[in-house]
């Protein structure tokens, strides 16, 4: 039990250890490197018959207060069932190519996130990413869920996943 003249000093010293907690995680708030973000339009092509390709136009934010570098971008789907499958992630330049050929597709609204893309503190930017399956593309709309997962060059990862599924 702690003597009666000195619980004005503990209340005091709870308070002032209280502050500086507080304080702490207030100067550290913009340390968390992550990018914030959401996928704004699919669009999906069949390329053969048990093959088709995604395009994945997304918008995100650098919420922190650092650089985020990227290192890899990859994008996988969940189905119907819950399995996880990967897509062959397609490259600016073969993007271009998809959109020329394919006016179905529509118009190629952003460039591709690529590795190296440098994003700064609080930057928001519009990208987009293509992706091959290995499944029809009737399958496509059947999805749970499509997820781009981008790596930082300093092992950093986040996630960008659908909603409204």
């Amino acid at each position: 039990m702690v003597p009666k003249q000195l619980l004005p000093f503990v209340g005091v010293g709870i308070v002032v250890v209280g502050i500086l907690v507080a304080a702490l995680f207030w100067v550290q708030r913009g340390a968390h490197l992550e990018l914030e973000g959401s996928i704004q339009k699919v669009r999906t092509l069949a390329v053969e018959e048990a093959a088709s390709i995604a395009v994945l136009d997304f918008r995100f934010v650098n919420s922190a207060d650092y650089p985020f570098v990227v290192r890899d971008v990859t994008v996988s789907l969940e189905d119907w069932q819950g399995q996880i499958l990967e897509g062959a992630v397609v490259s600016e330049v073969d993007a271009r190519r998809l959109f020329q050929y394919y006016p179905r597709l529509g118009q190629k609204f952003n460039d591709t996130l690529v590795a190296r893309t440098r994003i700064a503190p609080h930057q928001t930017m519009d990208r987009m990413i293509a992706a091959r399956f290995e499944i029809p593309e009737k399958r496509l709309p059947e999805r749970r869920r499509l997820r781009i997962r981008v790596e930082d060059v300093d092992g950093p990862v986040s996630e960008i996943v659908e909603n409204g599924r």
